[in-house]
């Protein structure tokens, strides 16, 4: 399939029609008049070609720019149709609201999609690791009133799992409440920041209800996305998944030169749960975060840079700490 196959005519108005359904969309904004009008948004992805410049492009769900390829989006929507699907009607529906509720109608996002066929079917393609991975640790430390965090599961990448998730949101909170804390540093042990949450807890809750409430409680950026602004982050190497998407809430979020950041959910026939659908676009926009969501593309801290996604590129610390 190529993107010739999925032109779609702006103006046309969504049907509904069953056989109008595909995975996603293109428009070629170069072949569109300056004055076209755009129709009902189909609910699958909408994504331009082109001028982004054009006065249609804003209204569309992605620009394609590089590194993300048209082929690269069309091979996972097709894929994950359905998750692709979500993610960009969710997308469109989070502009202006406050946090709380746009994490809210996140996670009921997640929820839906945990008791997917396309989920099953990445639960079932996984293959167990013949050694579990020490539990994670939080270290904290408060030193007047900054409040310092470490990831320290270097073993396994600084995957998020139940306990350094739960660590997490007890320490936000406390940094949440108490005016007296100014600034929260987080950093990470070894040479990752995070390859995002534990896979092996995957699918550990198979009610999406029960799935939800457990979010509703625990998920770390509930606890200080009121105060988001005192967050302070320093990636380095692997930033992906929720390790990302916490870090993207914060006031500044610096990286090394070797970072990179990704988005893989799609590829599950998820959506980022962790809050990314949330503090991602606020930091690069709607469409770039689609392109991410969309595409699972990593991107490099040079990019990062030029998007708007992280504020500076620093070098590594003498020590993990600072």
């Amino acid at each position: 399939m190529q993107a010739k196959d999925l032109l779609i005519d702006p103006s046309r108005e969504w049907t509904g029609a069953s056989d109008s359904w595909q995975p996603l969309g293109f428009v070629d904004l170069d072949a569109c008049p300056h004055d076209a009008t755009l129709g009902a948004l189909p609910p699958f992805p909408l994504v331009g070609l082109g001028d982004p410049a054009h006065p249609l492009a804003s209204a569309l769900d992605a620009i394609v720019e590089p590194p993300v390829s048209v082929e690269g989006l069309i091979r996972q929507a097709s894929r994950t149709p359905r998750a692709a699907a979500v993610a960009i009607q969710l997308l469109r529906s989070l502009a202006g609201l406050p946090w709380e509720r746009a994490l809210t109608l996140e996670s009921f996002c997640y929820g839906l999609l945990q008791g997917s066929a396309e989920h099953e079917v990445w639960l079932a393609s996984r293959v167990a690791p013949k050694q579990r991975a020490p539990v994670g640790r939080l270290i904290v430390e408060r030193r007047g009133s900054v409040l310092h965090m470490l990831l320290d599961r270097p073993q396994a990448r600084n995957a998020i799992d139940r306990s350094l998730r739960d660590q997490l949101f007890e320490a936000f909170t406390i940094a949440g409440l108490d005016p007296e804390v100014r600034s929260v540093k987080l950093r990470a042990v070894g040479s990752t920041f995070s390859v995002g949450g534990d896979l092996e807890e995957f699918g550990t809750t198979r009610d999406p209800a029960t799935a939800h409430l457990i979010r509703s409680r625990t998920l770390p950026a509930l606890a200080l996305a009121g105060r988001a602004e005192i967050l302070d982050v320093r990636v380095q190497g692997a930033c992906v998944g929720s390790g990302l998407e916490i870090a993207a809430f914060a006031g500044r979020l610096t990286a090394t030169p070797d970072a990179w950041f990704q988005l893989p959910e799609l590829t599950m026939g998820l959506i980022p749960g962790a809050g990314g659908c949330v503090s991602v676009p606020r930091r690069i926009g709607r469409q770039r975060a689609g392109l991410m969501i969309l595409s699972s593309r990593r991107i490099n801290a040079t990019t990062a840079l030029r998007w708007g996604l992280i504020d500076a590129i620093e070098n590594p610390p003498t020590f993990p700490g600072s």
